[in-house]
């Protein structure tokens, strides 16, 4: 068990990999070209990440400003930016399946990302084969932009047959973890430089990193 719940779900994208600064910038640039080539968004490529930048930056959701102002289909925008997303650059942890399969829990991965990237970035992690019949994308239950209440939470737990107070959520985004927490389930935040966390009363722990996280399970320190 840990911290006395039975399952473990984490997020993909910054949870299971550390999504550097670097690479966020280059996925910002991957954002705004799948709205200008594949799109059609009249803009040129740099005003388009501008925009895609400043919408994270207020939305945290880098499409919502092209939802809002530019007529973008969510949907195609979703579709369109994962399979431009480059896997390739993701740097895997080194042992990281080797500490999952010793959690004490049924685990699953529900992200963000559709099920075409989420494929690519498990097998390049190295953890598609563990994972592969416990691996979820918010796609599968109709959602195609960033979250905005706790129903698809509660559904994934009704698909895998489980209760959400029975279930700890593990993810980096303030947002996702604010409706696990309204689901019902037990939050764990994962962090890359200081803990901002501790004003949220929806986070119940907080890791530095994933492997911090792993390594308090499996020292007992979690339980």
């Amino acid at each position: 068990m840990v911290f006395g719940k039975n399952v473990v779900i984490y997020d993909l994208d910054d949870t299971l990999y550390n999504k550097t600064e670097e690479f966020a910038d280059v996925l910002d640039t991957v954002m705004a070209e799948a709205l200008v080539y594949d799109l059609g968004l009249k803009m040129d490529v740099a005003k388009a990440k501008e925009l895609v930048t400043e919408s994270y930056r207020i939305y945290r959701d880098g499409g919502e400003i092209f939802y809002r102002d530019y007529n973008i289909n969510p949907r195609d925008l979703f579709i369109a930016y994962h399979r431009r997303k480059p896997v390739e650059k993701i740097i895997p942890y080194d042992n990281l399946l080797d500490k999952i399969k010793n959690i004490p829990a049924e685990q699953y991965v529900f992200t963000a990302s559709d099920r075409y990237a989420s494929e690519k970035i498990l097998k390049h992690l190295g953890l598609f084969e563990f994972f592969k019949d416990r691996y979820y994308s918010v796609e599968d239950f109709g959602v195609y932009k960033k979250n905005e209440n706790s129903k698809v939470y509660r559904e994934f737990c009704y698909k895998i047959g489980v209760n959400p107070t029975d279930c700890v959520f593990v993810d980096d985004s303030y947002s996702n973890l604010e409706f696990a927490k309204e689901a019902g389930m037990t939050t764990v935040r994962i962090f890359y430089h200081n803990n901002s966390a501790k004003d949220k009363t929806y986070i119940d722990y907080a890791y530095k990193g994933i492997e911090s996280f792993l390594d308090a399970v499996l020292s007992g320190k979690a339980f």
